[in-house]
Order: structure tokens, then C-alpha cells, then sequence
């Protein structure tokens, strides 16, 4: 009698078939950071002003979670930043013992030359699929993003994902 596979050896075949992909989004992501003007940034500087221009407002402590480092070297890397002109620290109205973090026009700057870079990289690559596959592959990541999402933001409190519910709104 054959062995069939159940669904969960699918999910595994799937699952590493993603990772091959972000295997592969790295190395192009990695060719457009090294297309950017030297001396930009670092990749864990990218990913912490990725964190904050999608959680403007948040303080070293969210982003030390959403990034999964310890309080002292976020504050090393908001330190750096900061002498760069990419991020700014302003008082939080809640509480004196807080900071809030957000980009400059420098660091949105910054961010939107990446992603011209990368968009610039993907788009060489979906020029050589078919446009059904483009198309199946649109479908799939935007399901993958919006699972993503809740995966990410299970931990936080219904007033935190308003607050991003309408900032992504805006």
C-alpha cells in the first residue's frame, strides 16, 4: 500500500519552498544594498528603521521585540542612527521615562531608495515568469502577508493594532 502525504508533510515541502525564496530575496536584497551609495547603512540599521517606519511612534523597547535584541544594543543602533540623521528621539506624551522613535526625512529618504533598488531587482526576475504565474504568486503573498501579520501582532493589545490599523489606513 503507498504512503501518502498528509498535510502536514505539504506545509513542510511548502515551508521550504519559502525559504528557498527568501533564501533567494536575500542575495537579490543583498545586491541592491550593495548598489546603494557606500557608507549608508548597516542591514540591522535597514531592518530597525524598517521596524520604526512601520510602528512610528514606538519606543525602544517595541523595537527591541520586533527585532529581537537586547535594550542596550537598540539603543547603541538608535544611537547610531540618530548621529546619521535617519532617526529622531522625541519625548513620549505618555510617559518622561520614554522615548518615541521616528524616521527623518533623511531615513524615508533613505528607505525609498532601497526600495527602488529592490523593486528595480524583483521585477528583472518576474519579468521571466509567466503573467498567470505572476499572478498566482500576487494571490499567495498576499495571503502569506496578511497571516504574517496576525502571526506577528498576536502578542499585542487590541489598542496597538488599532493604532497600526490606522496607520496603515493613512
Amino acid at each position: 500500500m503507498p504512503h501518502r502525504a498528509g498535510p502536514h508533510h505539504h506545509l513542510e515541502r511548502v515551508s521550504g519552498d519559502v525559504c528557498a525564496a527568501a533564501e533567494l530575496l536575500e542575495v537579490l536584497w543583498g545586491r541592491g544594498q550593495e548598489a546603494a551609495p557606500p557608507g549608508t547603512v548597516s542591514p540591522s540599521q535597514l531592518r530597525a528603521l524598517l521596524v520604526i517606519e512601520k510602528q512610528e511612534g514606538s519606543n525602544l523597547r517595541s523595537l527591541g521585540e520586533a527585532l529581537g535584541s537586547r535594550a542596550p544594543s537598540v539603543s547603541r543602533l538608535c544611537d547610531r542612527m540618530e548621529a546619521m540623521g535617519l532617526v529622531q528621539r522625541d519625548p513620549s506624551p505618555v510617559s518622561r521615562r520614554e522615548v518615541e522613535l521616528r524616521l527623518t526625512g533623511r531615513g524615508r529618504a533613505l528607505l525609498e531608495e532601497y526600495r527602488a533598488i529592490r523593486t528595480r531587482e524583483l521585477a528583472a526576475v518576474l519579468e521571466r515568469m509567466q503573467p498567470t504565474e505572476v499572478a498566482a504568486l500576487a494571490e499567495g503573498l498576499a495571503a502569506f502577508r496578511s497571516a504574517a501579520s496576525q502571526r506577528l501582532t498576536a502578542g499585542r493589545s487590541p489598542a496597538d493594532r488599532l493604532r497600526e490599523d490606522i496607520a496603515d489606513s493613512a
